[in-house]
């Protein structure tokens, strides 16, 4: 016990500094190790199911619905926990912006899925043969021979999990920015094939130190629990919000058929993120805040942004207007070249305006300049121009 502290915090270190080498080395050398450790859960629960065959009964729905019916509202609260089972599946909306949808439903419906159901039957059938194994049926499946080797790949994973995390964040860190709801960082593209892996120091370092803040604020992975799943039931609940808007908005859907399918799937999360309501007192209310300071952060730079651009884009005047004037009176012209950059190609950047006000003058070339960020790594040759 008196090592798990210090041995997270360790592992944590590494983690963040490896990261510098960017997403697809990683992925190449822990890609191997993902897959062993899918394949390794769901040997153990087939191997528990073999002996307790008759677990496979739970797919029929009558047994949830009879234990709702007995438990009540203790039943309806066991849900809080339920949800700790499919974490880590709202991260694949983080890895498709990396990756594409198609190879996220493959690795999704032909491994995580099959590996995840086998396990947690598995538990179950060792349950109903040894129920003393409540304390910890994942580990206790795994025969006393094997149980070092399976704590150190399920320690492998985790840290594989938690780099498929952090390198979302650097997925909508760069979302953010480009949006518009975030100031300007540093990225660096790691690949020169996929435009999504990337690497983002700024964001890097203060995961690293909120994460190992975290560790030692909550001590032990129960403590964190509460925790994590209001936050997971939170986002699988804005998620399913967002799919409306994205529907009615980007798909043309009319309001009944984006209503009818987004009130499915919002009628599943509400259900969990009512039952974990009573995990706000024992830190749940963590994300929660969390979240709400971040959202006001990027939405007071988002509207603060908004009031400046307008107000400087009042100050402007169009392009093709600006160029009249010049050839009605023209301007003391200096040697030399001068680029003026703006965001906008039809309106005159502020900086030119500024500089023919106070200095009298223009240089003999003036170059406008607008930046549009391409959706590839690299540019091909043939698309490129050099001045």
């Amino acid at each position: 016990d008196p090592y798990v502290l210090p041995i997270t915090i360790v592992i944590l270190l590494g983690l963040f500094l490896v990261l510098r080498r960017g997403t697809a080395g990683i992925g190449r050398v822990f890609g191997p190790v993902t897959l062993l450790w899918f394949a390794m859960i769901a040997t153990l629960g087939v191997a528990q199911i073999a002996r307790e065959p008759h677990v496979l009964a739970a797919v029929l729905p009558h047994h949830g619905v009879r234990f709702f019916v007995e438990h009540g509202w203790n039943g309806f609260i066991v849900l809080g926990s339920v949800i700790l089972v499919v974490t880590g599946g709202e991260a694949l909306y983080a890895d498709m912006g990396h990756f594409g949808r198609r190879p996220i439903r493959l690795a999704w419906f032909a491994v995580v899925l099959p590996a995840l159901l086998l396990n947690y039957f598995g538990q179950g059938a060792l349950l109903l043969r040894e129920p003393t194994a409540i304390e910890n049926p994942f580990y206790r499946m795994a025969p006393t021979w094997a149980l070092l080797p399976v704590i150190v790949v399920a320690t492998m994973a985790t840290v594989i999990a938690s780099q498929a995390l952090i390198s979302g964040a650097f997925s909508l860190t760069l979302q953010a920015v480009q949006l518009g709801y975030c100031p300007r960082v540093l990225i660096e593209h790691t690949s020169a094939r996929e435009r999504g892996q990337i690497y983002i120091p700024s964001v890097n370092w203060v995961l690293m130190a909120s994460c190992i803040a975290l560790v030692l604020g909550f001590r032990t992975a129960s403590n964190l629990a509460a925790a994590y799943g209001a936050s997971v039931a939170t986002t699988m609940t804005i998620t399913s919000l967002l799919f409306y808007m994205l529907a009615r908005e980007r798909w043309g859907w009319s309001p009944l058929k984006a209503g009818a399918i987004a009130a499915a799937f919002v009628a599943i999360d509400l259900a969990f993120w009512t039952a974990n309501l009573p995990k706000i007192p024992h830190g749940g209310w963590f994300p929660l805040v969390v979240g709400a300071v971040i959202f006001t952060l990027l939405t007071t730079w988002k509207r603060g942004r908004l009031v400046l651009s307008k107000r400087m884009r009042d100050r402007t005047v169009p392009l093709e207007e600006f160029l009249e004037s010049l050839v009605a009176h023209p301007p003391h012209r200096v040697p030399g070249t001068a680029v003026f950059m703006y965001n906008s190609s039809t309106r005159t950047p502020p900086a030119l305006l500024h500089n023919l006000k106070h200095n009298k003058v223009l240089h003999e070339r003036i170059v406008f300049l607008t930046v549009r960020t391409a959706e590839l790594p690299t540019v091909r040759e043939e698309d490129r121009g050099r001045i």
